[in-house]
């Protein structure tokens, strides 16, 4: 995004030492990111980066939500709470910061919600009841509801008989998608601005910290999807709210 975008560009972490790590790695390459605090799990934090743009560009042109994580395969926290925790920040958390700088979208401005193939397999993996209910999920309060619910019975020990499926992830990223295609319509529907395109993707099994080196892909590789999403063009016809995987459309059914 440093090199092709044609702008300021905001590289944000919750830890500023780490962030601003980040950042002079990134200027060995020859790139110039700046850096804001962002803790998406802080509604103050939120607001602050809020303000930054607001108060310093008086709007934006594009914004990806990368922040995410995910309990290890050995963790040995209870399920209970990885639904909890996980749900929190991968999408309740991802839902406030769309609230706070959705009004700051300028026309043609891209929105990259970064999902994961496991929204598709958590979509799966729920019962016909389930999958019906997420995929007539109408309004970003039906997915709250939905998603409340899911962590509410995870909590109790019923979500498996209610027929959720058994992955935390997987549903958190269930609510990313869901929710995307639902914001993606309700921005087409604001008249006071123009070509606004929001998209969901899956960048692939990337070798990260949070995939514990494992993914096959590079970190370059998982960033084509998001980049080239963050970049279409004015106007383009496709895609336009969907789910997104290696720059094709995937389904969401």
């Amino acid at each position: 995004l440093c090199q092709k975008y044609e702008g300021d560009v905001y590289l944000t972490a919750r830890d500023e030492s780490r962030g601003m790590t980040a950042v002079e790695e990134l200027k060995k390459e020859g790139l110039s990111p700046k850096f804001h605090q962002l803790d998406i799990d802080d509604q103050n934090s939120i607001n602050k980066l809020r303000d930054f743009v607001k108060d310093n560009y008086g709007g934006l042109d594009v914004l990806v939500n990368n922040a995410g994580i995910a309990y290890k395969q050995a963790s040995t926290a209870p399920f209970p709470e990885q639904a909890e925790v996980t749900c929190k920040t991968n999408f309740f958390s991802t839902l406030n910061v769309c609230n706070a700088l959705f009004p700051l979208l300028r026309s043609h401005a891209r929105v990259v919600n970064v999902s994961s193939m496991m929204s598709q397999v958590g979509l799966g993996r729920c019962n016909d009841d389930m999958k019906k209910r997420v995929l007539s999920a109408k309004t970003i309060a039906d997915v709250e509801a939905f998603m409340t619910d899911f962590v509410e019975a995870a909590k109790a020990g019923t979500h498996k008989d209610k027929g959720w499926p058994d992955t935390a992830y997987g549903m958190s990223k269930v609510g990313v998608t869901a929710m995307t295609l639902i914001q993606h319509k309700d921005i087409e529907a604001d008249k006071s601005r123009e070509d606004i395109v929001i998209n969901a993707c899956c960048p692939g099994y990337v070798s990260t910290d949070m995939t514990s080196h494992k993914g096959h892909k590079t970190i370059d590789q998982g960033a084509d999807t998001p980049l080239y999403l963050a970049l279409l063009p004015p106007n383009v016809d496709s895609p336009r709210g969907c789910f997104v995987s290696e720059r094709k459309i995937g389904k969401w059914e």
